[in-house]
C-alpha cells in the first residue's frame, strides 16, 4: 500500500522560505506523477505544483511560479517543495500526491495527511 508522509510546514513571515518533503513507500517515485496541492479554509484543495513521471519536468501555477521549486530524490523516495517569498495567501494545508499527473485532485489516488503552512506577521 502506497503511503505518503508530509513534513516541514510551520509559521513563517511573509517573505519567508519553507521546505516540504513528502517520503513515499511502497512506490517508486519515478513511476508516478508527484503533485503538492494546498487548501485554504473554506477553499477547495488546488494544485500548486506537480513533476512528471519519468522525466520528472515540473508544472507550477502561476500564483508561485518563480517562488516554489518542486524537485524529487529518487534515491531517498523523496519529493519537496521549496517554498521562498512565502505571501500570506500561500498559508494552508499542503499535501502531496501521487497519481498520473495534471492539476486535478482526481488524478491522484494516493495523498498524504497534509502538513500546515502559515504565512504571517
Amino acid at each position: 500500500q502506497v503511503h505518503l508522509v508530509e513534513s516541514g510546514g510551520g509559521l513563517v513571515q511573509p517573505g519567508g522560505s519553507l521546505r516540504l518533503s513528502c517520503a513515499a513507500s511502497a512506490i517508486t517515485l519515478d513511476t508516478y506523477a508527484l503533485g503538492w496541492f494546498r487548501q485554504a479554509p473554506g477553499k477547495e484543495r488546488e494544485g500548486v505544483s506537480y513533476i512528471t513521471r519519468g522525466d520528472g519536468f515540473p508544472d507550477y501555477r502561476d500564483s508561485v511560479q518563480g517562488r516554489f521549486t518542486i524537485y524529487r530524490d529518487n534515491a531517498k523516495n523523496t519529493v519537496y517543495l521549496q517554498m521562498d517569498s512565502l505571501k500570506p495567501e500561500d498559508t494552508g494545508v499542503y499535501y502531496c500526491a501521487a497519481g498520473i499527473g495534471g492539476w486535478y485532485v482526481n488524478w491522484y489516488d494516493n495523498w498524504g495527511q497534509g502538513t500546515q503552512v502559515t504565512a504571517s506577521s
